[in-house]
């Protein structure tokens, strides 16, 4: 009995989108036209490719062993049209991540990445709302907090590095005793894992009086805010790397002691893996981290 090609892509749409109403929405299709070319399939081989909970899709192990095996063929069928047809087929990449991390990490090197895949587009959503990956189109996401996703694939960024820092500009700088730190105006970033209150404890300092503050919703606000001169801030070295390679921060205090955390983290659905142009970001993402890694940035 042959088997419609139609039902093996449908399969396989579902399989990658982790979702009937993904592959559908893909697909231009309605979720039942979906389940039903699924069925129409294990009907024809004779075993359960997929388990249905709820809007999502899980595989069973015959599942799991056809969509590896088809896979590859399918990728080289899609390859092969599209360079019949005579252009160049655009597959669209949608990244989420916090603001800061998109303003000053990722979007400094997204230009590297697009020069070395050019069959992709990037869209880029820069938000703090974490994604709700079973109702919202999103590729894979760079999210803020502690790491504890159940059910996502989850990887830590890198570790990162908190230190007081300030505008060169600003009085003393590079040379304050962590005491006298109480004395000026002390940039929040309210929603950092890393404060004030976890900072002064390490440098041995006791709270000694009410703090001079100026409270901000993003990092990135708080390290412009420091680059202003308008206090000093406590910031993580992955987030402002530019400007502490560009000089316009330093650390205010010398060999300051650091708070070390991983504070973003690589999430999506594990069946987001199999789709090629996350598995290619994920290789770039990973080589940047390590060369950021053995690049310490200036000025601390």
């Amino acid at each position: 009995m042959q088997i419609p090609i139609k039902s093996i892509l449908v399969f396989h749409a579902a399989a990658r989108a982790g979702s009937i109403s993904r592959a559908a929405e893909e697909l231009s299709v309605t979720p039942s036209a979906v389940s039903q070319q699924i069925q129409l399939l294990e009907g024809q081989l004779g075993t359960t490719l997929m388990a249905r909970t709820g809007r999502k899709v899980t595989l069973t192990e015959a599942g799991e062993r056809y969509f590896s095996m088809i896979t590859a063929q399918i990728e080289q069928i899609t390859d092969a049209t599209d360079s019949i047809r005579g252009f160049r087929s655009v597959t669209t990449l949608t990244i989420r991540a916090t603001p800061t991390i998109s303003n000053k990490w990722l979007l400094p090197r997204l230009g590297s990445f697009l020069e070395e895949h050019p069959e992709l587009e990037v869209r880029l959503d820069g938000t703090n709302e974490p994604t709700d990956f079973s109702q919202e189109l999103v590729d894979i996401e760079l999210r803020h907090g502690d790491g504890r996703w159940p059910g996502l694939f989850v990887e830590g960024l890198v570790e990162e590095e908190f230190l007081p820092v300030c505008s060169p500009n600003y009085p003393k700088a590079g040379t304050y005793a962590p005491e006298e730190l109480q004395n000026q105006r002390l940039i929040h970033s309210v929603k950092a894992q890393a404060q004030w209150n976890h900072w002064f404890p390490l440098a041995g300092v006791t709270a000694e009086k009410r703090w001079r503050r100026v409270l901000f919703d993003r990092s990135h606000m708080a390290i412009d805010a420091a680059v202003l001169s308008i206090g000093v801030a406590l910031e993580s070295t992955l987030m402002m790397e530019q400007e502490l390679r560009s000089g316009a921060l330093i650390a205010a205090v010398p060999d300051a002691p650091r708070i070390r955390l991983v504070t973003q983290w690589i999430v999506c659905p594990h069946a987001h893996l199999r789709q090629k142009k996350v598995r290619i970001f994920l290789d770039w993402l990973r080589k940047e981290r390590d060369d950021w890694k053995s690049r310490p940035a200036q000025g601390q």
